[in-house]
């Protein structure tokens, strides 16, 4: 017989979902889709970008775990986003960057970006992103230096004897379409570049994996990658085919990785799929704009931190019909 009196009865408010995943769960699985990224980038650069990686997720962590204790908040590590941001972080930045310097960008990220605002989903911009944005206006040099693939650097110490070369968006850049790797280094990742951004078929393998898990949609990645592809298209420069141009500049830079990984991010993108359609080809008008029209060769850091800022717009003049409501409410609603 049902014990009533000592029964645990949990009353919330509607509506009432049940789901078996929650944050902790979500951001594992992020982590699992990265996993094939940081191989290929081990591999290509050799064990320093493992040590870099190591070295943000640690600082992350530990920045986040130390604000919410000096702040006497609950302690909120083992969700693991810390960990993804520290990952994501990670794979914007060059292999041969000091490891002062990302714990640097750590901190911006966590404490700056993410808890001040109030934490997990209270953010406004991406934290890995605006990390990196704030680590290229203080160390433009050591955030712009790409090591060849290869080229294994010291663990430990100066890279100053390191090879390094310019990566194919800068190739394109300058004009010297001659000089641009195999479309197949580009695809598996054999090119110069920040250590997770490099492979295309790596980051492909993840997004498969977290379209399986259900925890990103594809409307945001497909109309972001779509968009710099068509434009890219129509908009070819003389000297090389249009083709050819339109595939180096989705397998070159971090298109992959922003529109896979960063773009989706929950706290900062559009919450309709019509608002996250809108959100990807902004982000994708804003990369291509900033690639053939700005001093930079990469857009995709600043065209996402962009459209994070438009997320709040697209969220109010977009938004789920009421269903059941007449027209008139439906209008009147929009309208709010």
């Amino acid at each position: 017989m049902t014990d009533y009196k000592n029964l645990k009865l949990i009353a919330s408010s509607s509506p009432h979902i049940r789901a078996k995943d929650d944050t902790r769960s979500i951001m594992i699985d992020v982590c699992i889709a990265m996993l094939p990224a940081l191989f290929v980038s081990c591999f290509v650069f050799g064990i320093q970008a493992l040590v870099l990686t190591l070295v943000s997720v640690v600082s992350c962590v530990f920045w986040e775990w130390l604000y919410r204790k000096l702040m006497k908040k609950s302690c909120s590590v083992g969700d693991f986003s810390a960990v993804v941001t520290g990952m994501l972080l990670a794979f914007v930045c060059p292999v041969s960057l000091p490891w002062w310097a990302i714990v640097i960008g750590a901190f911006f990220s966590i404490v700056v970006v993410k808890q001040l605002y109030g934490g997990i989903g209270c953010n406004f911009l991406n934290p890995a992103l605006a990390g990196r944005a704030v680590l290229v206006a203080s160390y433009a040099g050591a955030m712009t230096t790409w090591v060849t693939p290869a080229e294994k650097i010291a663990v430990f110490g100066s890279a100053a004897d390191v090879a390094t070369g310019a990566t194919p968006l800068a190739l394109m850049k300058d004009g010297a379409f001659d000089q641009l790797p195999e479309m197949v280094d580009m695809f598996l990742g054999f090119i110069g570049g920040s250590l997770g951004e490099t492979s295309a078929a790596a980051l492909l393998v993840g997004f498969v994996y977290l379209l399986i898990r259900k925890v990103i949609s594809w409307q945001i990645p497909v109309a972001y990658i779509a968009t710099v592809a068509v434009v890219s298209l129509i908009s070819a420069p003389a000297g090389i085919g249009a083709v050819d141009y339109m595939l180096y500049s989705i397998f070159g830079g971090g298109l992959m990785l922003g529109a896979i990984f960063m773009a989706t991010d929950y706290a900062t993108s559009p919450v309709t799929k019509p608002g996250q359609l809108i959100f990807g080809i902004g982000c994708g008008l804003l990369t291509v704009f900033i690639r053939r029209f700005g001093s930079y060769p990469e857009g995709v850091c600043y065209s996402i931190l962009v459209m994070n800022c438009c997320t709040w717009l697209l969220d109010k003049y977009i938004k789920p019909t009421i269903y059941g409501a007449p027209k008139k409410e439906k209008k009147e609603a929009a309208a709010k």
